[in-house]
């Protein structure tokens, strides 16, 4: 058996992937929770994260690898409850990248970073043969203060499943960039950090939170369903997207539940906090589209209820998908 492109979809072939090879070398307490960082005890608690960034244009509608790399991360550790604080960048540059191109991005990089509120703190940079490509590599650490106890384990039956905008803008956009589509879709590349300090300082109790990235919403939904013990019901009805990105989905046959994302999240609360939760989240620039579209239940796995009445298991992402969008 060989690596496939299928391989780094984010969906099932890469979760066989994890659990075969790094999984079973890798094995241990921390990383067997599988969440979108790990949570250590250092003086206190601590979120510790890391990701590679080998997008496909490295310049797109909306951001760019430098940008995302660092959204991407911060990200990661807010979905914990943690506060961002330092990053660590590695660069792999290919022989013959615009050097123009290259200070563009890294400026892109320290402009978001000092949005966030974090540090860029150390570095790397390698040069390989090539033709003019950029990878990055980012790891940040951020404080938990001890009254945050965020991970899937914490779901139970009547919870609430609020999403913080449309679905989809940053898979369209990539691929409306390779395959030279003139449209107005721009990725929604960008740091969530408004929602999730709104969440907190008006004291909700949030039980999880998962950014929508590769693999999109219907694979983290089947990810915090196995890690939960619970079941999750989708409203079909309810799910926001734009109309330019469903009409360009629809052309080309994506599902918008698989469809990539680089600046929406789910947040979990329980039932008799998630209208105010919702109201908190549409207070916020990267919230203001956000919906409630399910819950949480007393059955296994993921199902949506369509716009028709009935009712389909939401199965994980199965294949390709979209390579190299993040």
């Amino acid at each position: 058996m060989k690596i496939t492109m299928a391989h780094g979809s984010g969906g099932k072939t890469s979760a066989e992937l994890m659990r075969s090879i790094f999984g079973k070398h890798f094995k241990n307490s921390v990383l067997d929770k599988m969440e979108d960082a790990a949570v250590l005890e250092l003086n206190g608690k601590v979120a510790f994260s890391t990701d590679s960034f080998v997008v496909t244009p490295v310049i797109f509608k909306g951001g760019d690898i430098g940008k995302l790399s660092i959204c991407g991360t911060v990200n990661d550790l807010l979905m914990m409850g943690a506060e961002p604080k330092y990053i660590t960048c590695g660069f792999i540059l290919e022989e013959g990248l615009d050097i123009d191109v290259l200070e563009r991005i890294v400026a892109s990089m320290a402009a978001q970073a000092a949005a966030a509120g974090v540090m860029i703190v150390a570095g790397d940079t390698k040069v390989v043969e090539g033709s003019g490509g950029l990878y990055i590599n980012t790891s940040g650490i951020g404080l938990i203060p001890r009254d945050r106890d965020v991970s899937a384990a914490n779901c139970g039956s009547g919870d609430k499943i609020l999403l913080s905008g449309n679905l989809g803008d940053h898979h369209a956009c990539i691929l409306s960039a390779r395959m030279e589509i003139e449209n107005n879709i721009a990725s929604d590349c960008g740091c969530l950090s408004d929602i999730t300090d709104a969440l907190f300082t008006e004291g909700i109790q949030v039980k999880t939170m998962r950014d929508v990235t590769r693999g999109g919403l219907g694979t983290i939904l089947n990810e915090i369903a196995d890690a939960s013990g619970h079941g999750i019901r989708l409203f079909e009805e309810a799910i926001p997207m734009n109309e330019e990105v469903r009409g360009f989905a629809d052309i080309l046959g994506l599902d918008p539940l698989y469809m990539g994302n680089e600046g929406k999240m789910i947040a979990i609360v329980p039932g008799d906090q998630a209208q105010q939760a919702l109201e908190l989240m549409r207070r916020t620039e990267h919230g203001k589209n956000a919906a409630m579209i399910g819950e949480v239940t007393d059955g296994k796995g993921a199902a949506i209820a369509t716009r028709l009445g009935g009712s389909r298991v939401l199965d994980v992402l199965y294949g390709e998908g979209l390579p190299r969008i993040c």
